[in-house]
């Protein structure tokens, strides 16, 4: 069935259609041309490619963006997709932080505001959110009606039957039905919800540390722990959306033969290795002064031989992480993000040192690029994926 309003494949309308999303698409993905480029670049015929561009600038979708000379002096129109046609809002939401950034489809980001999240419950977070997002809106000149998709990055993993977020401990009120049609009312509509990991894994697969990896995993490392797979360019998400969700994974230190005492009780991996267990674990050596993980880290680099002993210690409970996650998807590559991530140039080393004395498989673990950054990176490519094909049915 066609869908209103869209012409059927085949007709004269549809085809004109598809030649202008097919232009448009050139655009986008190879920046300003003339009309001679775009019909070399499309095989279309150069009257099409005419008839296309007018089509399009009429709609607000593309626009002349000056001239290029040719070698006999005649210069020519260059055209460009409108980064103006649209906008995206991206939403970060961490238990210590708020993050919030409108792209236009250009990809620049036209505004950006982060906040602490001070918020105690599910509803007060939602409200936290909502008013961020409408100031960042308006801080960008823009009204609601020009947010063609917002894209909200959060741990857990959204449940459409509840309509909440499953696995998200560290956001009290998370797991409350109807939260994401309340996150929906407060945000606008188009609301496309994920899990903050795997927007990390689409950030630094598209822009940072893992350009050109084929199957990898991002492990996220600051209040809680989770991971981000992506396989051929695609977020892997299991069968109900909890790939990755390795805070989960049973984790204890074994207990040699000859070392008194009860067994250990076995825990989650979350609790060993996130960034509260490098605090926890650089008291138990007696650095009773630590107060963060960032602290001990910074300790470690002047040379202080109690942090470098619980930074090593973290290192080894990262490398059976890595060592597990290597024997199941087997990785050419492993980003190491969040807080603790930053101090990859202490734990590179003895993660890779680690790895190599309990298991032959071995991918490279390298740290993130975009820090912060990276959760807003993967909502707004995420947006503006969905942005660009709303954008052209509205307005063609």
């Amino acid at each position: 069935m066609v869908g209103a309003g869209i012409p059927p494949v085949g007709t004269p309308a549809g085809m004109r259609k598809i030649n202008q999303r097919a232009v448009l698409d050139l655009l986008r993905r190879g920046g300003p041309a003339t009309r001679p480029q775009v019909a070399k670049d499309t095989g279309l015929s150069k009257p099409t490619v005419s008839q296309a561009l007018l089509a399009l600038e009429a709609a607000g979708l593309a626009r002349a963006t000056g001239h290029t000379s040719t070698g006999t002096g005649r210069s020519a129109v260059l055209y460009e997709a409108d980064p103006t046609a649209g906008y995206v809002l991206g939403v970060d939401i961490g238990r210590e932080h708020l993050r919030v950034a409108v792209s236009d489809l250009g990809r620049t980001t036209v505004a950006r505001r982060d906040a602490r999240n001070t918020a105690r419950s599910g509803s007060a977070l939602v409200a936290a959110v909502g008013k961020l997002a409408a100031e960042i809106v308006a801080e960008a000149g823009l009204s609601a009606g020009d947010i063609v998709v917002r894209v909200l990055g959060s741990p857990g993993v959204a449940d459409p039957a509840k309509r909440c977020f499953r696995h998200a401990p560290n956001l009290p009120g998370w797991g409350r039905a109807g939260l994401l049609d309340d996150l929906e009312a407060a945000l606008g509509p188009d609301l496309m919800v994920e899990n903050d990991a795997n927007l990390t894994a689409v950030g630094e697969g598209e822009s940072g540390a893992a350009r050109g990896a084929s199957v990898f995993g991002c492990i996220t490392i600051g209040t809680g722990v989770g991971m981000g797979l992506m396989v051929d360019g695609r977020v892997f998400r299991g069968a109900t959306g909890a790939a990755g969700e390795i805070g989960y994974l049973p984790y204890g230190r074994m207990r040699s033969a000859d070392e008194p005492g009860e067994p250990p009780a076995r825990g989650h991996l979350e609790e060993a290795t996130a960034a509260q267990s490098v605090v926890r674990g650089a008291r138990e050596l007696g650095l009773g002064t630590a107060k963060s993980a960032r602290e001990v880290f910074r300790l470690a680099r002047e040379g202080d031989e109690l942090a470098q002993r619980a930074v090593e210690a973290e290192a080894d409970r990262l490398a059976y992480t890595v060592a597990s996650v290597a024997a199941v998807i087997d990785p050419e590559l492993i980003v190491l993000g969040g807080g603790v991530g930053t101090a990859a140039d202490l734990l590179l080393e003895p993660i890779d040192r680690a790895l190599r004395a309990f298991t032959p498989l071995v991918p490279t673990v390298v740290q993130g690029e975009l820090g912060d950054d990276a959760v807003l990176a993967g909502a707004i490519s995420v947006g503006l994926r969905a942005a660009e094909g709303l954008v052209f049915e509205r307005r063609s």
